[in-house]
């Protein structure tokens, strides 16, 4: 008997609040072990005026290769945000090579937003990163991302109606993840998350609009989920869990008045993540 553990496939952001950054205090409040595997390593991220970047790639493959020597064993896998399509293969053959009976694996396509992908994401990349669904288990794609995974137009203003989500988790779910959340559809005054689970009825969270975009919120999203759901806790629970801790954090972090780039100030409720 040990401790559940999380790989984590994705950027290390030395400030900003996002990816590894704010995955591995969160996963570890929530009482399972965060193994951070980098794809790329910042100083700030892109939504600053300038960044350093070092790009990790050509070390990825001897890092999980050590990884498999010392046969280690993880209960959930966490993709994030994947730079090219040699990444996307590395994470495939990590897939295959780590993935049991018992692992989750959570992908989340952090490939743009409001309608727009981030500069990076040529239509290869995009393409490539559609074969990552077979593998998934649980996807949590915004609406844009949800869109382009469905290689269908993003919707006038971002406005989409619960039977238009139920047809595009559907379909997603048909590539292979059997849990599908479509986070932070926005309306006027709110935000929702659409959650589809294969063969129960979808239900949908909402909660009031605080503020505006802030960076590295899908990560905190993400980050909970998954620890959530390798210690065997039920979906929609997850998800309110999820909600409920970032909108306390962004509450807080609109009374600081932080800039948007600097992410939400999680650290005030770490302690209160159980």
């Amino acid at each position: 008997m040990r401790q559940k553990r999380i790989a984590l496939i994705n950027d290390l952001t030395g400030f900003g609040r996002c990816s590894i950054t704010v995955e591995l205090p969160l996963i570890s409040a929530l009482k399972v072990q965060a193994c951070p595997l980098p794809t790329a390593i910042l100083s700030v991220h892109t939504g600053f005026s300038a960044h350093y970047m070092s790009d990790y790639s050509e070390n990825m493959r001897p890092y999980i290769r050590n990884w498999k020597d010392n046969q280690l064993q993880f209960d959930g896998i966490c993709t994030g945000f994947l730079s090219s399509v040699k990444q996307i293969d590395i994470v495939i053959e990590f897939i295959k090579n780590f993935k049991h009976s018992h692992t989750q694996v959570i992908f989340d396509p952090v490939m743009g937003d409001y309608g727009t992908l981030y500069a990076s994401y040529t239509p290869d990349i995009c393409n490539e990163m559609r074969r990552l669904l077979t593998y998934a288990d649980t996807i949590t794609p915004n609406l844009t991302e949800a869109c382009e995974l469905l290689c269908i137009p993003y919707p006038d203003e971002g406005t989409v109606s619960e039977t238009a989500l139920f047809q595009m988790a559907e379909a997603l779910s048909f590539k292979g993840p059997s849990q599908v959340i479509i986070t932070g559809v926005g309306e006027k005054n709110t935000i929702s998350n659409y959650i589809y689970e294969r063969g129960k009825e979808p239900q949908i969270i909402k909660t009031l609009k605080i503020g505006g975009n802030r960076s590295g919120t899908g990560d905190i999203f993400t980050a909970i989920i998954s620890a959530c759901l390798v210690k065997g806790e039920p979906l929609i629970p997850s998800v309110r869990k999820a909600v409920d801790f970032i909108v306390k954090t962004l509450v807080y972090t609109e009374k600081l008045g932080l800039p948007w780039n600097y992410g939400l100030a999680f650290e005030e409720y770490l302690t209160e993540l159980e």
